[in-house]
């Protein structure tokens, strides 16, 4: 026990020096853990740089009617953050050394009930590159760092953060910065904020990792806009609408992927 996966990797390898990356999210265990499976080879071969895995929660404060919605049918099925991880470990397992890094996208409870030192140790057996934990802020956070050695913890910033924020948040993350592009919850969205640029740049001025940006990036277009702008494009809901036929995760895939690659060309 203990030992790290020979796939297990930091979550910035998923940022070229070149573009921004686009990092897919997925639930896992929607809408079972067979189809999940295959959405997840489906975005990897489609081009996806880092893959977001949402641990299904009860209370998902963060998220959106979509996500909430899958997070409810794969709790359903026996999907927590044990089955998670477990999924984790056999996606990497199929996609080999050409994999992803793949985040976990949990919520503090779920983190706290299996407990950090046997959360982080399946994690790091598993091969996953890191957390998100939206409800964790770096100053409730020391318990999870303490047991996370060799996994990276983002943390995530929002329009309203305050220099002060900022600075923490950039100091606290590893492997990159989530900005959230707007006040609310996760999903698909018209128009992106015009001040998106300007928080970026904001963030920026406080770290050295690289920032990307989620909340309401819901088609190729949008995602080449931010791919403009930031180191990351987060899609999420738009891709989780189409998770259960993973055909249509790899077309949509494909495009963002497209869009991401030719951005700033």
């Amino acid at each position: 026990m203990g030992s790290e996966h020979p796939a297990a990797h930091g979550l910035s390898r998923g940022f070229p020096a070149d573009r921004a990356a686009l990092v897919v999210y997925l639930m896992a265990g929607y809408p079972d853990r067979a189809t999940s499976l295959a959405a997840l080879q489906a975005a990897a071969r489609a081009g996806a740089d880092v893959i977001e895995l949402g641990v299904p929660y009860g209370n998902p404060l963060a998220d959106g009617p979509v996500i909430a919605e899958a997070a409810k049918v794969a709790r359903e099925s026996g999907f927590g953050l044990a089955e998670s991880i477990e999924l984790a470990a056999g996606f990497l397992e199929s996609a080999g050394a050409g994999a992803p890094p793949v985040a976990l996208m949990t919520y503090l409870n779920p983190l706290m009930r299996m407990g950090p030192p046997r959360a982080a140790t399946a994690m790091r057996e598993a091969g996953v590159g890191g957390v998100i934990v939206p409800d964790m802020p770096p100053e409730a956070a020391r318990p999870w760092l303490a047991a996370s050695a060799g996994l990276d913890t983002v943390f995530l910033v929002a329009p309203t953060s305050t220099p002060e924020r900022l600075s923490t948040v950039g100091a606290a993350s590893a492997g990159f910065v989530y900005c959230v592009s707007t006040t609310g919850v996760t999903g698909e969205r018209a128009q992106l904020s015009a001040e998106l640029g300007e928080l970026v740049s904001r963030v920026k001025e406080h770290t050295v990792l690289p920032v990307a940006v989620g909340f309401g990036v819901s088609e190729p277009s949008q995602a080449a806009e931010v791919a403009r702008i930031a180191d990351g494009v987060v899609v999420g809901s738009a891709i989780v609408r189409r998770q259960d036929d993973p055909l249509q995760v790899e077309e949509f895939v494909g495009a963002l992927a497209t869009a991401v690659r030719s951005a700033r060309s």
